[in-house]
């Protein structure tokens, strides 16, 4: 017969996990991304939080007469600032893919995972009925 699953240890081991995640995501407050658009018209400081630091605004980029260019640059920037702060994040913090808490590999090591439920008279769930099912048997 297998061992049952011990409670404890992986109870501690989903606190160390949480424990180490949370110090990767005040980590990730102090990193600083840099983006720009328009040939460094426009520069970008964002935290790998993803807050704006700073927005640099080149004066040759201010033209009147065309503000949806300069628009678009700072949309650009601000843009490519996000997309690297997520890379940044999944680097950081990466998923379950990469040793992270997987909440149904937990499931499945104690017996209760996949998609077939929980046992006890539960659909798909092995196990012994449960009382509304012992009486129903009894009835027949």
């Amino acid at each position: 017969m297998p061992q049952p699953p011990n409670l404890q240890a992986m109870l501690r081991q989903a606190q160390e996990m949480m424990a180490a995640q949370q110090q990767a995501q005040e980590a990730l407050k102090s990193e600083r991304i840099e983006a720009s658009a328009g040939g460094g018209m426009v520069k970008v400081v964002m935290t790998g939080d993803l807050r704006i630091e700073s927005l640099n605004i080149d004066p040759d980029a201010v033209d009147p007469e065309d503000v949806e260019m300069l628009q678009d640059m700072v949309v650009a920037a601000i843009n490519e600032a996000i997309r690297k702060a997520e890379e940044l994040q999944q680097s950081e913090l990466g998923g379950a893919e990469q040793g992270g808490f997987d909440p149904m590999s937990a499931l499945e090591s104690l017996g209760l995972g996949g998609m077939g439920g929980l046992p006890g008279g539960m659909p798909g769930g092995g196990g012994a009925p449960n009382r509304a099912a012992r009486r129903a048997q009894k009835r027949k």
